[in-house]
């Protein structure tokens, strides 16, 4: 028999569970940044251009961070938070704190009015998207 010493494949749970947070954080965080990138040229495009731009991908990027949340509870499940280091426990609570943020800020947005709130909860949800995305890099070892 060959025994490894090195890296080894994941098995197909985990390899499913990283795909679909992977993916997930892809469409939220990635979509994010394109929309920022996209918004100067979708003013252009008229008043409502932005409106109807944000409810499309809205309509992505909910079911993404639902996604997001399931294959987080399905990751922290499948490891033993009892033996994490306490830099892995304090990194692991700033993640979720900032996964509320990112939540509660993209809310906020929404439902904002004036221009100015409305950046204000973007920058706050993008921020918080972010930092995370790195922070749950980190978490993974």
């Amino acid at each position: 028999m060959y025994a490894a010493a090195g890296p080894q494949l994941a098995d197909w749970t985990t390899i499913v569970r990283l795909s679909l947070h992977v993916l997930a954080a892809c469409v939220w965080v990635g979509g994010q940044l394109v929309l920022a990138g996209l918004l100067p040229t979708v003013r252009g495009f008229g008043d409502t251009a932005p409106r109807k731009i944000a409810q499309a991908f809205a309509r992505l990027s909910w079911p993404a961070f639902a996604l997001l949340i399931v294959t987080g509870f399905w990751n922290y499940a499948a490891i033993k938070p009892q033996h994490a280091s306490p830099s892995w426990s304090a990194a692991f609570g700033v993640k979720m704190a900032l996964v509320v943020a990112a939540g509660v800020g993209t809310l906020l947005h929404t439902r904002a009015s004036a221009p100015k709130a409305k950046g204000i909860w973007a920058g706050i949800a993008s921020l918080a998207s972010l930092g995370a995305l790195v922070l749950g890099v980190a978490i993974a070892g």
